[in-house]
Formats: structure tokens, C-alpha cells, sequence
């Protein structure tokens, strides 16, 4: 999402977040109404046409918005939801993309009200990294051709108990509803959200063998300069890997040979 809708969904992110904040573990409704509403949106082209069409009054778009859902839905979730369709969006479906994301955005507000947020945000990383070897897992859990509630019956068997309930919701989500999605990729996805939300950049680490406390710690600050920002390392072993380390961080892919760069460049700054 660029330009406008950007900027639209970042305003939509700053109203919203006093709410959430206020609302604290009943945030996890709104996220449950914001998801009913990104199903409604993404099975009715019309109405998505309607919140989104540029050329209609901003009044008209939250007077619709308010006349659906008011009987129902959490006064805080209609009202955000009014004000996000005045806003301007370059695409009908960057709107959509924004109801889901302000939906993420509850969820894990609901799960740093109970102090959850970190270890909801470590089970999704666990999670992904204990799907790398299980093919046929990953498979069945974004197989679209398959019934949406045996998807999320084998998620359930594999994960009820065992994880935070925000997390599993979110692992439901992202099997019964992936939207062009596969499973591990959105549930990557939501991890950068959590990571954000703790002012924190997401590095994800394979490294040949396993890193002591010491050297993660080396490392997160190495990054932490690169990046200006507090990074959270998410470590895999892959004896694999040859010559130390593979580090991702958003779209960037650093390998040993940057990491000596980007050292040899922060001692010439010390110096």
C-alpha cells in the first residue's frame, strides 16, 4: 500500500489506537468486528465500490457505514470504521487491506492489555519455524480447495492449548480466511505487526550453529546501529548455512560479508 491509501491507513492506525489502548483485552471484539467486516467487503463488490468510490461524498460513505453495523457492532468499531471509508483510497482494494490490518491491530492490543504481546509474537515465530520442515502441513493449511473448517480443525488440533488465544486466533484466521495468502507468509506478516507495535524491527537469523546469549546480543546491537531502531532477533539453526550467518530484515538480506561491512563502518564512526 502506497501514496494515498498509506496515509490513510496511518491516520486510521493513529485514531484507532487510544481506543484499542482504552478498550484493552475487549479490543479483541473489535478485532473479531473488523474481521466480519473485511468478509463482507471482500464477498460484495458493490459495497466495497460504494466505501470506496473516490467521487462520493466522505458523509455519505460513514452515514452507510453507520445505518450497517450500528444495530450490531461496538459503537468504537463503527465509529472507526466511518472514518476510515471518508478517507481517501487509491484502491478499493487498499481499503479492504486496511480493515484487515486495523483488525490485526486489535487482536494484538487485546494481547498487550494481559502483558501477552511478546509471547503471542514469539508462538508466531516458533510457529513458521516448526512448519519449515512439515511440507505437507504447510500445504494443508493453505490448500484453498479444501474445506475452510477442516483447515482450521488441524490448526485447533495442532495448536488449542498450546498458544495464546490471540495467536490461535490468528492462526485460524490466516487458514479459513487467507485472502491470497498463504499460511506461514501471513502469519510472518503479523509477526512485523507485533514487532512494530514493541518498536521493534523483526531480524530473522539462520545461522549454521547455535549463537550464544553473547553473540546474539553482538548482533542485535550491530543491527540496532544499522537500523537506528531496537531490532528482535528470531534465531533458526540450519547447519546448511555456510560461512556464519543469513540475516533478513523486511525486504534487506545480509549475509557475513555485510555484517563485516556494516561492523568495519561502525568502528570508522567510533573512531
Amino acid at each position: 500500500m502506497r501514496g494515498t491509501s498509506q496515509s490513510s491507513l496511518d491516520a486510521a492506525q493513529a485514531r484507532l489506537a487510544p481506543v484499542l489502548a482504552a478498550a484493552g483485552e475487549q479490543a479483541y471484539t473489535i478485532g473479531d468486528q473488523m474481521f466480519a467486516v473485511v468478509d463482507a467487503l471482500d464477498a460484495s463488490g458493490a459495497l466495497r465500490r460504494s466505501l470506496a468510490d473516490p467521487s462520493r461524498p466522505a458523509a455519505d460513505k460513514s452515514g452507510l457505514v453507520r445505518n450497517l453495523l450500528s444495530s450490531a457492532f461496538d459503537p468504537k468499531t463503527v465509529d472507526a470504521l466511518a472514518d476510515l471509508v471518508a478517507d481517501r483510497w487509491s484502491h478499493e482494494a487498499d481499503l479492504v487491506e486496511a480493515v484487515d490490518i486495523l483488525g490485526i491491530d486489535a487482536y494484538l492490543a487485546s494481547a498487550e492489555a494481559r502483558g501477552a504481546l511478546e509471547k503471542v509474537e514469539h508462538e508466531l515465530f516458533q510457529i513458521t519455524r516448526g512448519l519449515v520442515g512439515q511440507r505437507e502441513v504447510r500445504q494443508a493449511l493453505s490448500d484453498s480447495s479444501t474445506d475452510p473448517a477442516r483447515r482450521v480443525k488441524l490448526v485447533d488440533d495442532l495448536f488449542a492449548g498450546k498458544a495464546d488465544p490471540v495467536t490461535l486466533a490468528i492462526c485460524r484466521r490466516a487458514t479459513a480466511k487467507p485472502r491470497g495468502e498463504r499460511f506461514v507468509p501471513a502469519l510472518g506478516r503479523v509477526g512485523e505487526i507485533a514487532a512494530k507495535r514493541r518498536s521493534r524491527r523483526v531480524a530473522s537469523v539462520t545461522s549454521g550453529s547455535e549463537l550464544s546469549a553473547a553473540q546474539q546480543d553482538r548482533l542485535a546491537a550491530l543491527l540496532e546501529s544499522a537500523y537506528g531502531t531496537a531490532v528482535q532477533l528470531n534465531v533458526t539453526v540450519d547447519p546448511a548455512v555456510v560461512g556464519g550467518l543469513r540475516i533478513q530484515i523486511g525486504s534487506d538480506v545480509l549475509d557475513s560479508t555485510v555484517l563485516s561491512r556494516l561492523a568495519a563502518a561502525r568502528r570508522q564512526l567510533a573512531s
